[in-house]
């Protein structure tokens, strides 16, 4: 099954290489071009990971993540880029981020995240759902 990413990056061009290098390896990826974009896709769309630039106009990468969370706490999120420091991690990790890469993004590295992101989403959806079937079995009396 191939992985559902969306790459959210204000710089066109890096959303264009990255896209064609992540489908090159199989990878299904949406692209949106800034923050309020990237919101609106993640709402419509089921993601196995969010790929977000820190810094961006009108809205960074921390309030984005903070927003993607609050609406969906499962999405797996990796921050991205070229001018990161210590706090911004650490405020990137406490609101739940997957990891902080810099940029270019180490192409293999990436991967293997999204690999482990779509492994762990896969696990807390199995248990979700052995969560509604003993409150099902429970409520029946089964």
């Amino acid at each position: 099954m191939s992985e559902k990413v969306l790459l959210i990056d204000d710089e066109q061009d890096f959303l264009d290489v990255m896209s064609e290098r992540m489908e090159a390896r199989s990878i299904d990826v949406s692209t949106a071009s800034s923050a309020r974009e990237g919101l609106e896709k993640a709402a419509a769309g089921s993601f196995d990971i969010v790929i977000l630039d820190l810094m961006m106009p009108e809205m960074d990468g921390i309030e984005t993540l903070r927003i993607l969370k609050e609406k969906n706490p499962d999405l797996e999120v990796i921050l991205l880029t070229g001018h990161a420091t210590i706090k911004q991690g650490i405020e990137a990790m406490k609101l739940g981020a997957l990891d902080l890469l810099e940029k270019p993004a180490d192409l293999n590295q990436l991967t293997e995240k999204i690999h482990a992101a779509q492994a762990k989403k896969m696990v807390i959806a199995e248990k979700k759902n052995e969560e509604k079937i003993k409150k099902i079995l429970a409520e029946k009396g089964w």
